[in-house]
């Protein structure tokens, strides 16, 4: 798999040197780094909203409910997977255009997995539940923009521990049938991913004094958007769980 994202703080290949700390070079820095920041931040929102639109569309045409009851559903609900792995197996191949339209095609399956959950969960609850998501994004997202802490660490333990809930899950799903273990496992998960969002973040600032001015920066623009839109979308879900108001 490419090291796309390998903070390595100490490599300084591209652009200037992140221990700037004043003058007009310090200012370049930091203009740039802002619009890097919001290039990643309009693409993962842009991407949110374009899967929740989907959602709502699909929900509401009546489609989600017939293609529960289908084959269809598990194409569905294991493309995102594919697109996810094609894009980091093919970063160093693809052009920036073609992640791009990756990027999108992504989003828009997610949102056809994602419409089932509007039949499972009032509409209110869902609501709630993305606003409450989205503050709590916001927050842990500006901690991993501001921090002076190097978070490396705690996001080699966190990667262990989403590994750690997709094998709980799986046992859950055909072993045990617990609705305590399926309640310990989205409270979790709900930690997991919003410690991994402040990670992400952090990472993701670093990688800017790596890129700036080479030709990977607009790759790592929608890879880094990919990564902050699965630690929204997988809080989101692993919220809803316990959060939500079923049908």
């Amino acid at each position: 798999m490419a090291h796309w994202n390998d903070p390595q703080p100490t490599r300084t290949d591209f652009g200037v040197s992140p221990d700037l700390t004043g003058g007009a070079a310090a200012t370049q820095v930091d203009a740039g780094l802002r619009r890097y920041m919001l290039s990643i931040y309009n693409y993962m929102a842009s991407g949110v909203l374009l899967s929740g639109v989907v959602a709502l569309l699909f929900a509401q045409s009546g489609m989600a409910a017939q293609m529960v009851h289908s084959p269809l559903f598990i194409l569905v609900a294991l493309a995102p997977l594919g697109f996810v792995l094609a894009m980091n197996f093919g970063l160093n191949r693809m052009q920036t255009s073609t992640l791009q339209a990756l990027y999108w095609a992504f989003c828009t399956v997610m949102g056809l997995s994602l419409s089932t959950i509007l039949l499972r969960y009032t509409g209110a609850s869902v609501a709630a539940t993305f606003f409450a998501t989205a503050g709590a994004f916001a927050g842990l997202s500006l901690v991993g923009y501001t921090t002076k802490r190097n978070l490396s660490a705690m996001g080699s333990f966190l990667i262990m521990g989403v590994w750690g809930i997709l094998i709980a899950m799986l046992l859950n799903a055909f072993v045990f049938h617990s609705g305590g273990m399926s309640l310990v496992i989205s409270v979790l998960g709900v930690l997991i991913f919003a410690g991994l969002t402040a990670w992400d973040t952090q990472r993701l600032k670093v990688m800017y004094y790596q890129v700036a001015g080479s030709d990977m920066a607009g790759k790592v623009v929608i890879m880094g958007a990919l990564s902050l839109y699965l630690d929204f979308i997988n809080m989101f879900q692993f919220l809803l769980s316990f959060m939500g108001d079923r049908r």
